[in-house]
């Protein structure tokens, strides 16, 4: 058994949850799940970022308070633990005071690398971020599409250019894998550019009074993405009394994955690998990255109105179907496209048409002719089945193509059930071999299943153990 850190990026609370945040929550539970299946002790965190300007406009915006702004949607992101049946084992919001601790340790453990200068900047409130002038797009953030706006302050700066050899050289190795290679280039393409030195504070004035002091001077507020990059550690107990489960699971700990969108790569492969070096605490071992959903070819957003809602999608199709979609119809380290038509046809397809069916026919035909099961499987089906598993567990990261893997067991079993004709054979003794065959795959499909999706799996035991069949995914 070993530990395994595995944690998701936390988003600001400005809006309600869309299904671009539900993408990574997802992916990150599969592999949590399937490193439990393994017999990992694994920790799984999540959270809300919520010391960002961007918090403080929106709900000044609303006409609200921000703390009942702030409030109201984090309850909307923690409330899809239970809609998606996710399994992480804590989560953080950058309110809470075990975070105000950990974040200013952290300051104080980076103090050397910290100074204070007056400066002037492009800063992008949507990305909490300041751009060089080659770095906009037409003038424009090239994530938001919006102008900065100009900064001219006095703050605390962080010594970037300092580790900029050693992350180079951390990168380069793989010391940490940033996963897909294209991200890495990306990253390895920012450094070679140059690294400067950031900013990591805003006066009180800008900040509204809102966010983490810095150590020692109560007049400037902790730039948000120097407190939120703390969150994984601070969920492990770092500032605490306890240090115990940060040890455990992070500096004695060389398994650590992040699961972060491609827009916040910058942040955590190369500003938080810099903090951590500066503050002399380990290093993540994996970031993994994946792609934004777009809708119909556009980009999710408010503006536009196309934000697809987890809880409506949830509501009207299941838990299980939003997860399958989520995993097989979008390619894990890239952007994929959502609509619902898309997302009907891969619902009655694969789910309704696919494993649905495959296991309603059986039992029923199972039951109505009263078959035993409990024959060995014959040779080609173990030798498939042995197959499969190996593809799937070689496959597992990225997740469509595992998922691929399994619904070609489904078809197989499919086209086997087609040869054989069972419906039509009045021989006990050969069916009893082809339900047997089917019944041995089923229960492999039900395993392979559990980290993706748990509830569909457990169903499908549960059918084969009782012998009557239920709609798993009824067809729409």
């Amino acid at each position: 058994m070993k530990n395994i850190f595995i944690s998701s990026s936390i988003p600001f609370v400005n809006a309600s949850p869309h299904l671009g945040h539900v993408l990574e929550l997802v992916q990150a539970d599969t592999v949590a799940r399937y490193h439990r299946l393994l017999g990992d002790n694994v920790f799984f965190v999540s959270g809300t970022d919520e010391n960002s300007l961007k918090n403080v406009q929106s709900a000044e915006k609303a006409g609200e308070n921000v703390s009942d702004f702030v409030y109201k949607n984090y309850i909307n992101f923690f409330q899809l633990k239970d809609l998606l049946n996710l399994t992480y084992d804590d989560f953080i919001r950058t309110t809470e005071q075990r975070h105000f601790i950990g974040a200013q340790k952290l300051w104080k453990a980076c103090a050397k690398d910290i100074y204070k200068k007056k400066y002037s900047g492009l800063y992008c409130v949507g990305c909490e971020e300041y751009y060089k002038e080659e770095e906009l797009i037409d003038g424009m953030c090239p994530e938001h599409k919006t102008k900065p706006i100009l900064v001219e302050e006095e703050n605390y700066f962080f010594k970037l250019s300092k580790y900029q050899d050693k992350i180079k050289k951390i990168i380069e190795t793989d010391e940490v894998k940033i996963i897909p290679q294209s991200r890495k280039n990306e990253i390895l393409s920012f450094i070679n550019s140059g690294l400067q030195d950031f900013c990591i504070s805003r006066t009180n004035e800008r900040a509204k009074g809102w966010g983490i002091d810095v150590p020692e001077d109560s007049s400037q507020k902790m730039w948000v993405w120097f407190d939120a990059l703390s969150n994984y550690i601070n969920a492990l107990g770092y500032g605490s009394n306890d240090e115990s489960k940060f040890n455990e699971f992070w500096n004695e700990n060389k398994d650590k994955v992040h699961f972060i969108g491609k827009g916040i790569n910058r942040f955590h492969s190369v500003y938080w690998l810099a903090m951590l070096l500066s503050a002399g605490i380990s290093l993540p071992k994996t970031i993994f990255v994946h792609g934004y959903i777009t809708v119909d070819g556009q980009k999710m957003s408010k503006s536009i109105g196309n934000v697809i809602d987890p809880y409506k999608l949830v509501e009207k199709y299941g838990c299980d179907a939003v997860r399958y979609f989520l995993l097989r119809e979008i390619p894990a380290l890239e952007d994929g496209d959502f609509t619902f038509d898309k997302f009907e046809k891969r619902y009655n397809s694969d789910l309704a048409d696919g494993i649905g069916n495959l296991l309603s026919r059986t039992i029923t035909m199972i039951d109505k002719k009263n078959i035993n099961i409990d024959k060995e499987p014959e040779e080609l089906f173990i030798n498939k089945n042995k197959e499969i598993e190996e593809k799937v567990k070689e496959k597992f990261i990225y997740f469509n193509e595992a998922l691929d893997e399994v619904w070609s067991l489904i078809s197989f079993c499919d086209k086997y059930i087609e040869e054989k004709k069972p419906w039509a054979i009045d021989d006990a003794n050969g069916n009893e071999i082809i339900f047997s065959n089917i019944t041995y795959s089923l229960k492999n499909i039900s395993q392979l299943l559990r980290p993706f999706l748990p509830e569909t799996s457990k169903k499908i035991e549960e059918q084969i153990k009782i012998l009557k069949p239920e709609p798993l995914f009824p067809r729409i």
